[in-house]
C-alpha cells in the first residue's frame, strides 16, 4: 500500500484544539493514508477517529503518549497498537487521570500564592473533553487574562520546572512506561529524542523492550535528522515520526507537516508484542 503517515497526533480529549473528526478530516485533505492519536495519557480520542475514518480507505492506528519521568528529566513513550478497550493500559489510566486532576490543583494554588488569583480549576477543565488535564491548558488561561503575551512564555515565567507554577507530575519511570505498553499488545517508541537529549539511555530502553524512535520531527535539521537515523539502525530501532500536531495553540504545525512511509506503520504492526 502506498501513501504516508502523521503518527503523532493530539485531539482535544488531551491538551489539542481540535475534535477526533476534525483531525481526521485535516488528514484527508492533506492526502494522507494513515494517522496514530496518540492523546497524553489517554486512549478516549481513538475511536471517534476510527468512526470518522470508516467510510474512508484511511486508517487509525490505537495510540498513547505516555509521560514518565528519569532522574529529573521529562521523557515520553509512545505507544501504537496499543489494546484500547481493555488490559493494563486501560486499567491505569484512571490512575494518569487523578493525577492530573491533582496537579492541576496544586499547580493553580501556587500561581495564586504570587498573585495570579483569577483562573480557576473549573476554566481549566472546560478545555478539554477530558480528565486529561495539563500545563498547555494552564497557558492557554495565562495567555487569555494577560499574565503573558504567549503561551511559550506562559511555560518560561511561570509553568516550567523551578518556577513558582510548577508542580511534579505523577511518578512513572520510561521503563514502567514500556512494560505498560508491551503487556497491552503495544509497540513502544521513544518520543521526540532530540527534545529530550538524552540519548545515552536509548540502550538500555531496548533492552527493556523499546521498539522504535521517532526520528522525523517538525522543524529539525536534516543533520538532526540523520543523527537520530543512525541512532536507530545501530539500536535495531524502527525510525518513526509525525508531526506532534496540537490544535489551533501551534500556529506554526498542521497534520502531515511531518510524516513516514506507510511501510513504517507496517514494521509497528510486525512488532507487536
Amino acid at each position: 500500500m502506498n501513501g504516508l503517515a502523521d503518527l503523532h497526533i493530539h485531539t482535544n480529549f488531551s491538551d489539542s484544539s481540535l475534535s477526533s473528526q476534525e483531525v481526521v478530516d485535516q488528514a484527508l485533505k492533506a492526502g494522507l493514508s494513515c494517522i496514530s492519536i496518540t492523546d497524553h495519557d489517554i486512549v478516549q480520542g481513538i475511536e471517534p477517529a476510527i468512526e470518522a475514518a470508516g467510510p474512508h480507505a484511511f486508517e487509525v492506528v490505537p495510540g498513547i503518549e505516555l509521560s514518565s519521568e528519569y532522574e529529573n528529566c521529562d521523557i515520553h513513550i509512545l505507544g501504537y497498537f496499543i489494546d484500547y478497550q481493555k488490559g493494563p493500559l486501560v486499567e491505569k489510566i484512571d490512575v494518569f487521570l487523578d493525577a492530573r486532576m491533582e496537579r492541576m490543583k496544586r499547580m493553580i494554588m501556587n500561581l495564586k500564592g504570587v498573585g495570579i488569583n483569577n483562573i480557576e480549576f473549573e476554566e481549566v477543565c472546560a478545555l478539554t473533553r477530558s480528565r486529561a488535564v495539563g500545563r498547555s491548558h494552564l497557558a492557554i488561561l495565562l495567555e487569555q487574562k494577560g499574565w503573558v503575551s504567549n503561551i511559550k512564555s506562559a511555560f518560561e515565567k511561570y509553568l516550567g520546572p523551578g518556577c513558582p507554577g510548577y508542580a511534579p507530575k505523577y511518578k512513572q519511570t520510561p521503563f514502567e512506561a514500556i512494560e505498560l505498553i508491551r503487556s497491552s499488545g503495544g509497540v513502544a517508541v521513544m518520543a521526540h529524542p532530540m527534545l529530550t537529549q538524552k540519548d545515552e539511555l536509548i540502550p538500555p530502553f531496548v533492552a527493556a523492550g523499546l521498539k522504535g524512535l521517532e526520528v522525523y520531527y517538525p522543524n529539525c535539521t536534516s543533520t538532526v535528522t540523520k543523527f537520530y537515523e543512525r541512532i536507530a539502525q545501530k539500536n535495531g530501532l524502527i525510525a518513526t515520526g509525525g508531526s506532534d500536531f496540537h490544535g489551533k495553540t501551534q500556529t506554526y504545525n498542521y497534520v502531515g507537516k511531518k510524516t513516514v512511509p506507510i511501510e513504517v506503520v507496517e514494521q509497528l504492526r510486525q512488532a507487536r508484542a
